[in-house]
């Protein structure tokens, strides 16, 4: 199965940097209160997943801010979803590619942590949140190796598949680089063009098919990964597969150093992370009233967009549910 190749626009650089900075002037003064969400190379993200549309991107920006606001994506931690990843159906590879990107694998076809979709969606943000932490500061994606072995129909639902797209596309837009499907079912076609509609030709584009028997695919992986560190299920020779306890041990220092951080009001090494944002929602549960104001007074301001309120949560400031 493949997809059809899209032309992608582009622009020089200084285009891109008029475009930038026409985003910035529709989004307003709101822009100088989370520097790094809206710094020129995140702006430049949204504005390539929305076509170059200023007025797309702007939009997709500030549900992007309403939505961490909410969900507080950056306060999950270890212990909120270790149940879910014991399974390894999901997790951060301990290599990079060949190009230096980190390696999210997927193994959709094992056995699920949980059988909650809020606690499966709030494991793959921590995992999209852990990784941008780890990226080196000359790459802004990554790449997904899923592994089909065992999957069905019954593996995953096509509500549950449409909520994990509106996450990615709409809040970490031009963060895939890569996603690689190993040896999928027949069947799996099917089911992919029910998801086809909700997901974005520039999704698609980035996604390839591989087989274990495949000459093509066997070079694509050779040229793609070292594979005395690649897990034997995708065609390597790592033997080992998902290890818990250590994994666990890694996520715990991520978290410590995702607090560290924000405790010495630094960003993180990619450059996403909003110390303005990690200062408000990092505070302890007892928050003063001036810090909820002044979430209200963002939310506020957000609001002025009606077509990005619709159907969206009320704006209020509160604690995550552990």
């Amino acid at each position: 199965m493949s997809f059809k190749k899209l032309k992608e626009k582009t622009l020089s650089p200084e285009q891109q940097q008029a475009k930038i900075g026409e985003v910035k002037k529709i989004i307003g003064p709101i822009v100088d209160k989370f520097p790094s969400l809206y710094s020129d190379a995140s702006v430049l993200r949204y504005l390539k997943a929305g076509k170059y549309s200023t007025k797309k991107a702007a939009k997709m920006l500030k549900r992007t801010i309403k939505w961490r606001f909410e969900f507080k994506p950056e306060k999950i931690r270890w212990d909120d979803i270790s149940q879910e990843a014991a399974t390894g159906t999901l997790y951060r590879a301990d290599y990079l590619d060949k190009q230096g990107r980190i390696v999210l694998v997927m193994r959709p076809g094992g056995i699920q942590g949980t059988n909650s979709a809020s606690v499966q969606i709030k494991y793959l943000v921590y995992c999209l949140e852990n990784a941008i932490l780890n990226l080196s500061s000359n790459q802004e994606q990554m790449v997904w190796l899923i592994d089909f072995e065992g999957w069905s129909t019954s593996s995953i639902s096509l509500k549950f598949t449409k909520e994990i797209a509106q996450v990615l596309q709409g809040h970490y837009p031009e963060r895939l680089g890569l996603a690689i499907f190993y040896n999928p079912p027949k069947i799996f076609e099917s089911f992919l063009k029910m998801a086809k509609p909700f997901l974005e030709p520039s999704t698609l584009k980035k996604v390839t098919f591989a087989y274990p028997n495949n000459s093509r695919s066997c070079i694509l992986i050779e040229e793609l990964f070292d594979k005395d560190k690649l897990e034997t299920y995708f065609g390597g020779k790592n033997t080992a597969g998902f290890n818990y306890e250590a994994y666990a041990q890694k996520m715990r220092e991520d978290d410590q150093k995702m607090s560290n951080f924000i405790d010495s009001g630094c960003s993180s090494p990619s450059n996403y992370f909003n110390n303005d944002v990690n200062e408000s929602q990092h505070s302890d549960d007892n928050d003063s009233e001036d810090e909820i104001s002044g979430d209200e007074a963002v939310c506020s301001n957000l609001k002025e967009d009606d077509e990005i309120i619709q159907g969206e949560m009320t704006c209020s400031h509160h604690d995550s549910k552990k």
